[in-house]
């Protein structure tokens, strides 16, 4: 009897070192939407910054030092997942919230890279319900090399009944160009 021959798992061991290295980068963020007047229904129009998301440089990404990894050296970079989770009060909902679109951000360039509609109809109930934007295709490699980018956030709907806390959690696959 034959012993079974290496080649094939050499080969592909071979193509999996020769593969670009990947790896998730993460940013996290929080903003609070402010409590209606009380007894007063009023719209929301503008949705609040999240202030980690401005003035982003992924040389001073955590997962980015981490893997030893300039972003001069990525190649390509795509959302992953985002989420948007209420925080606090723990007993808030979405129901307020109509619609949440996020935009990436570098100079005069803005992309939209993920959003979700009809918010306030998906029945999402507390406590502390998190929100799965739908995202993109969109390749953000020139975001994230630039200088610096932002990730905006616009939205609709009416104003909570009390102040809301909300964190966003944005997910990244990042490939790294062979050099």
């Amino acid at each position: 009897m034959r012993p079974p021959s290496l080649l094939p798992v050499c080969a592909l061991l071979s193509l999996v070192a020769c593969a670009p290295p990947t790896f998730l980068a993460e940013v996290k963020g929080e903003t609070t939407i402010q409590a209606a007047p009380s007894g007063v229904f009023t719209l929301l129009e503008a949705f609040p910054a999240i202030g980690s998301f401005s003035s982003l440089d992924f040389d001073q990404n955590q997962d980015f030092q981490n893997q030893g990894v300039s972003k001069d050296q990525v190649s390509s970079a795509k959302l992953h997942s985002l989420q948007l989770k209420i925080l606090s009060p723990a007993d808030q909902d979405f129901s307020f919230l109509d619609t949440v679109e996020f935009y990436a951000k570098t100079g005069d360039r803005e992309v939209l890279v993920a959003s979700k509609h009809n918010i306030s109809s998906l029945g999402l109930k507390a406590p502390n319900p998190v929100l799965d934007m739908e995202l993109e295709d969109v390749e953000l490699q020139p975001f994230l090399t630039a200088p610096s980018m932002s990730i905006s956030v616009r939205g609709k709907g009416r104003l909570p009944s009390k102040e809301v806390r909300l964190q966003a959690d944005v997910k990244l696959d990042v490939r790294v160009g062979l050099n």
